[in-house]
């Protein structure tokens, strides 16, 4: 009596014990499903914001910021003569396609604002503010940035010359819509004679600012007409933009030693390293981190609970065999429950993601936080992680000796 009073005791334990690790095993692969969901949103995210259409090619190209002492290049005429040089020089080095100056570098922010008002159109005193870039006449090609209609800038639109403009299509599209702008006259708010600059081109946007902000309209000055000391250099070469980098600082150096030369870097560096690029990439690696670990204490939870079921079912799998039972339904019947708890376990987890991933919406770019693709292979991968977890188990019922399984204690 007391012998059968102690075996029932073990079996209402044992049944007790499995509910709690069940239940366990599918909260641990909930979590990893939430996990894994947001993960693979930030990485998607991340990847999504590194292949933005930028209005150029970013790819071999070097970038230099430069600042020109103020004593040696106080008037604008000397300014102009040693960025020509400065150009001319990086150009003729070894497997540089082209060079070009600008006041700011693309990819970096949007800023060094001006306001602007059209010459023959209504105004009302409102502030028409965009961006201002300042560049020279091989800024485009070197960037090969697309020409909507018009033209470049030509070396010769200096300070003696007629002042000029070039404008991007945010720009076109907001100020000139159904319009052709090439010949339309910009300048302050108070249309003053020097301000006033006859618009040459259209470029196709180019990203000023950063991966994850829009692109605002922009007008770009020729740097000839409008010099300024501290400018950066952009250099396209047939090679790696890396390899060209010394070269390119000590021939600006040759030039003058009291030139400053800083930040010397390849323009897709500068993208890699970005604020924006650098944010998405933590929490893309953060939370992909802890998803993965979510997913192997799930995995291993699920194992442990399978293979507990397995010990705590011996004699029923013995007496199942005994009775003709193959082995193939002893693995469905494994595999069953582990499927049991999988299911549960992915269920609760995508109703539990749609939920939290409306809390990173901020850090996503171009992915919906309840986006199907992500959704459809986090299942996928959890479904597989765990019925792998549960073969093992299975197998080692399926081999479970009958007679040896109804002595099993």
């Amino acid at each position: 009596m007391q012998e059968a009073l102690a075996e029932g005791g073990r079996g209402s334990a044992g049944t007790l014990w499995r509910r709690f690790g069940a239940n366990l095993v599918v909260i641990e692969l909930a979590v990893a499903f939430i996990l894994l969901v947001g993960g693979g949103l930030l990485g998607k995210s991340l990847y999504r914001l590194l292949h933005v259409e930028l209005g150029f090619q970013s790819d071999h190209l070097a970038t230099v910021e430069i600042g020109l002492p103020h004593t040696t290049y106080a008037k604008d005429e000397q300014v102009v003569a040693v960025v020509r040089k400065i150009v001319s020089r990086a150009g003729s080095l070894p497997g540089v396609k082209s060079a070009g100056i600008s006041s700011v570098l693309p990819v970096s922010f949007n800023g060094n604002t001006t306001w602007i008002r059209f010459a023959g159109k209504p105004y009302n005193g409102e502030h028409n503010e965009v961006n201002e870039r300042e560049v020279s006449s091989e800024f485009f090609p070197a960037l090969q940035a697309k020409l909507s209609r018009g033209r470049y800038f030509s070396d010769a639109e200096d300070a003696s010359q007629p002042h000029v403009v070039m404008i991007n299509q945010a720009l076109a599209k907001r100020y000139f819509p159904g319009e052709d702008p090439i010949g339309q006259k910009i300048g302050d708010t108070a249309l003053s004679p020097a301000s006033i600059a006859e618009v040459i081109g259209v470029v196709e946007d180019v990203r000023d600012g950063a991966l994850d902000s829009e692109i605002w309209p922009a007008v770009y000055y020729p740097f000839n007409q409008s010099t300024d000391t501290s400018f950066s250099l952009v250099v396209r070469t047939s090679q790696s933009a890396s390899s060209l980098l010394p070269a390119l600082g000590a021939a600006i150096r040759q030039i003058d030693p009291g030139i400053g030369v800083m930040d010397e870097t390849t323009m897709s560096a500068r993208i890699d390293n970005s604020q924006t690029a650098y944010l998405h990439r933590s929490s893309a690696w953060l939370v992909g981190g802890f998803a993965a670990l979510a997913l192997l204490l799930g995995v291993v939870g699920l194992y442990g609970v399978v293979a507990y079921s397995v010990g705590q079912r011996t004699r029923e799998i013995g007496v199942r065999m005994a009775l003709g039972a193959q082995r193939a339904s002893v693995y469905r019947l494994i595999m069953k429950e582990a499927a049991w708890l999988t299911g549960a376990g992915v269920a609760v987890g995508i109703v539990c993601s749609l939920a939290v991933t409306t809390l990173i919406r901020g850090l996503l770019f171009g992915v919906r936080s309840w986006d199907a693709a992500t959704l459809a292979a986090v299942s996928a991968l959890l479904v597989i992680s765990a019925l792998l977890a549960s073969y093992i188990p299975a197998r080692r019922a399926a081999r479970v000796d009958p007679m040896v399984a109804l002595r099993y204690e």
